[in-house]
């Protein structure tokens, strides 16, 4: 049975042609708000990150695509026996609950344990992580809001 949080939504591996859409979303400045580094990255620099994530044996970049149409990313870090989720969601298509379904879908393929950092006052990441059955552990100096779920 297909979970209604699932339809019309796949995730595909991304690819180097990707790279000028990813960074378009990235440079958003909601985008840049909500992330560790929030300075603006330039186009040779995005390139030279994204080929090396290509090529990283433990981490998985995701583009989601609805109908289609590409709607976000998720990447997943592989680090001591913890999967460490992060997202961007096409400013295009925010508020449509295309975090929340990306996410899940992704959280769930993965039989470890999860984890993501949230800067507080992101309350729609707040909101995906739950949803993805991730629980709040703490909050760190640094305003960082910590989540997990151990594995299934």
């Amino acid at each position: 049975m297909i979970d209604r949080t699932e339809q019309n939504l796949s995730l595909r591996p991304a690819e180097i042609e990707d790279a000028e859409m990813l960074l378009k979303w990235r440079n958003n400045e909601a985008t840049r708000m909500a992330s560790h580094t929030s300075d603006e990255i330039k186009l040779e620099k995005h390139i030279e990150w994204l080929k090396a994530t290509l090529q990283n044996q433990n981490r998985d970049l995701y583009i989601a695509e609805a109908n289609g149409v590409s709607v976000g990313t998720v990447r997943a870090d592989y680090d001591n026996g913890i999967y460490e989720l992060s997202w961007t969601v096409s400013p295009a298509t925010r508020g449509q609950g295309v975090g929340k379904r990306m996410v899940y879908l992704l959280a769930n393929r993965i039989k470890k344990p999860i984890r993501s950092e949230v800067k507080k006052g992101n309350e729609a990441s707040f909101k995906i992580a739950e949803y993805s059955g991730m629980k709040f552990i703490k909050e760190d100096s640094n305003g960082v809001l910590h989540y997990q779920r151990n594995g299934i």
